[in-house]
């Protein structure tokens, strides 16, 4: 069942008891009239109601499917970490239990990400959720974290997207990181584009999303671009930082020291205290970037991690 698959869909699942059996059907419909050889990665993350239960029963009538349990709830980055480990297919698909995501949309995105993609993501261009509540708040994210980034995207938040399995072998998630897959796999050099997609109503159930994940995103946001900038090279920004308050400094030394010299009391002057506050704080930082390069060098040469990526290779004129 699983010796060369084309594709597989993975689907995080918290409290889907009742839209799984129809999220299932309508995967297959979707799916079976394609002719891929394809797997359904759906794992439970820990749900409180009977999801497990009804996984179970559907996944003894459906040979397409795969499922997992997880032994309590990690949340969605880390479920869905987990079935793109469990995936086997050449392109791995994932979207939402809830059945706001389309299947029927996926054999577009698998046509999209043939033409030369690495990932597709989709773009809820008619978005069926509350404006104030979720589709304002999504439009001023999608915007910072686009200018942040350098990958701008109509909608980062829509989970349904297509990844060539390359990608996602080369990425780590943590955090809330599942938001930022296609700037991870920017800084991976992967090529990325987005496709309009259908987007419907909740059926069942209530959102999962609160305002108290908007810091978490936003801590993973200053995550993101820090890798961008200087995953390879943390010296550039601690150690220019360091430099810059230990020069400045000695500055304010040098003229302090030319005033005591001249006979002036500087004991009661703030600009001792910054001068020595300075000082200090530049030896942290130009310290934190020696062990931030140490730690990547451990990072990159314990796991055999190239600092490049190869696209192809051309071998008597022939790309492999």
């Amino acid at each position: 069942m699983t010796a060369g698959l084309d594709l597989s869909v993975v689907v995080p699942l918290y409290n889907e008891e009742e839209s799984l059996p129809e999220l299932v059907d309508q995967l297959l419909n979707a799916l079976r009239p394609t002719g891929e050889r394809f797997e359904l990665v759906l794992v439970n993350d820990g749900s409180t109601d009977d999801t497990a239960s009804v996984l179970e029963s559907i996944s003894g009538q459906v040979p397409e499917l795969v499922g997992v349990l997880l032994r309590k709830n990690y949340g969605q980055t880390a479920a869905m970490a987990a079935g793109f480990d469990v995936a086997e297919g050449q392109v791995i698909v994932s979207l939402d239990g809830d059945l706001q995501n389309d299947p029927a949309d996926i054999p577009l995105l698998l046509h999209k990400l043939r033409e030369g993609y690495d990932l597709v993501s989709g773009w809820r261009f008619d978005r069926q959720d509350a404006e104030l509540q979720r589709k304002l708040p999504s439009r001023l994210a999608n915007r910072l974290i686009g200018n942040v980034t350098g990958v701008r995207l109509h909608d980062y938040g829509c989970s349904l997207k297509a990844y060539d399995r390359d990608v996602l072998s080369d990425m780590r998630l943590y955090g809330e990181l599942h938001r930022f897959l296609p700037a991870l796999a920017f800084i991976e050099g992967a090529r990325i584009t987005e496709v309009k997609v259908n987007h419907r109503a909740r059926q069942y159930g209530t959102s999962k999303y609160g305002i108290d994940r908007t810091f978490r995103v936003l801590m993973d946001l200053l995550t993101v671009w820090f890798m961008k900038r200087f995953l390879t090279r943390p010296m550039y920004v601690f150690g220019f930082g360091g430099l810059v308050a230990i020069a400045t400094s000695l500055v304010a030394s040098a003229y302090l020291l030319v005033i005591k010299l001249k006979g002036e009391d500087i004991g009661n002057r703030p600009l001792l205290t910054m001068a020595v506050v300075l000082g200090l704080a530049g030896i942290q930082l130009f310290c934190f970037g020696l062990l931030g390069e140490l730690l990547i060098r451990t990072y990159h040469e314990s796991q055999g991690r190239p600092i490049y990526r190869i696209r192809a290779m051309l071998r008597g004129g022939r790309a492999s």
